[in-house]
């Protein structure tokens, strides 16, 4: 399975474009998008062409292809703009032989065990590093990165993450699971 691992899209419908554009080029099985859609946050600037209703038309364009978790901005109102459930604090994907846990990355779960692999958003960072046992990924902000980082987004596919800037789709980190 391939998947395509996004956060952080805060109602930017420029970027959501281009994050469907992307999804469609690496022809994936499952977009997972890790929280914080369609509200840009009271602590962050508004995104390029920021747009809640666009944004969650493009969304809904790809509905039976998306997993979602709740991001912190992420309301009970946008769930009646989402054609897709938002609501799960978290999610459990079996891949690779290992066990990922699916948050946004503002609440801290304590289910992880040796050798699982935390993969959220919510910092706007790319990350992968060794946390104790577990790996810990983030997989940056498709529309509002920080500390210098590429818009970007994550592809998983085998054992293998890639991430890539969404504007050009090229190749910025690699790792192995």
């Amino acid at each position: 399975m391939k998947y395509v691992i996004a956060s952080d899209i805060h109602g930017s419908a420029y970027y959501c474009r281009l994050l469907k554009e992307r999804y469609f080029e690496e022809k994936a099985d499952k977009l997972i998008l890790l929280g914080d859609l369609l509200y840009h946050g009271a602590r962050n600037p508004l995104p390029e062409e920021y747009s809640t209703l666009e944004t969650a038309a493009i969304l809904n364009s790809l509905k039976s292809d998306i997993l979602c978790v709740r991001g912190n901005c992420d309301s009970d109102v946008d769930t009646m703009v989402l054609e897709f459930p938002i609501t799960a604090p978290y999610a459990i994907l079996p891949a690779a032989g290992r066990t990922l846990l699916l948050t946004h990355g503002h609440n801290e779960y304590a289910v992880l065990k040796a050798g699982d692999v935390l993969v959220n958003g919510h910092f706007h960072v790319p990350a992968c590093e060794m946390r104790g046992e577990y790996l810990y990924v983030n997989c940056g902000s498709v529309s509002i990165p920080k500390e210098n980082s590429p818009h970007s987004y994550l592809v998983l596919e085998d054992n293998t993450l890639t991430w890539k800037d969404i504007e050009t789709g090229k190749l910025f980190r690699k790792a192995q699971l």
